[in-house]
């Protein structure tokens, strides 16, 4: 691929392009969360991997189209824009409602004779087939956004300005809406290692949770735990990049 073809899909952004990196990772964000997320990924990275950065409808570069309120939907459209990024290994890292995105976008590579993902990182995220009992998406616009502000991955400032709070309340809907409809049956697995990562004092995502992720893997599992919340990537990018190259180096 060239080092400006996700600059002309809006399906990624490729903040450090690397096109002769000996693999290529793909983060996904959490819900609510864009692409730029992942700016410090790409630099730390690079130039050991090539970066893509997914990035969701109504958010960003992609405002003004709706939103996707389903992760099945939204596995079904990457995988069709993430064939051609399949050149070299590649290796998908799910933060948050990302990780079952990251998941059902593997199934897919699977079922369809794409060349899976070489490592599936899962982060913060619980096992899909665990029962999700939050509806956050049926909150009103106030109480939505002080649900967001308390898993601290938001400035609070931005929440409090009432024109950002109408720009970023689509995506907010759309994926929370999208994560807590999602559920995959227990037997449901991919042929694919997967290394669940958690922050020890997460209550969204606890050990245990994350940990039920080796029941949909042929491929093995390991778990990581880090110090810090539900946003301890934020704080952590130098522990859980060596964590990922040490995955790349083997």
């Amino acid at each position: 691929m060239s080092s400006t073809a996700a600059v002309d899909n809006p399906w990624f952004r490729r903040f450090k392009p690397s096109d002769h990196a000996p693999a290529r990772i793909v983060f996904f964000p959490h819900a609510g969360g864009s692409a730029s997320y992942y700016l410090e990924y790409a630099n730390a990275l690079a130039p050991y991997a090539d970066v893509l950065a997914v990035q969701y409808p109504a958010r960003q570069n992609r405002l003004a189209e709706p939103g996707i309120f389903s992760v099945p939907e939204l596995a079904d459209r990457l995988a069709v824009e993430l064939r051609g990024w399949a050149d070299r290994p590649t290796y998908f890292f799910g933060h948050s409602m990302g990780s079952a995105v990251a998941f059902e976008v593997a199934r897919r590579f699977a079922d369809q004779g794409v060349g899976v993902p070489d490592r599936l990182f899962v982060s913060a995220g619980r096992a899909p087939s665990l029962p999700r009992e939050t509806s956050v998406h049926l909150l009103g616009d106030d109480d939505l956004l002080k649900e967001i502000a308390g898993l601290g991955g938001t400035d609070e400032r931005i929440l409090a300005v009432p024109a950002l709070r109408q720009v970023i309340l689509p995506s907010l809907r759309a994926d929370y809406t999208a994560i807590e409809t999602y559920w995959c049956e227990p037997a449901v697995t991919v042929p694919v290692p997967i290394t669940g990562l958690v922050g020890e004092t997460d209550p969204n995502a606890t050990l245990e949770q994350v940990g039920a992720w080796a029941g949909h893997t042929t491929g093995g599992f390991d778990l990581r735990v880090f110090p810090g919340g539900h946003f301890y990537v934020a704080d952590e990018v130098e522990a859980v990049t060596a964590l990922i190259l040490g995955h790349l180096n083997r």
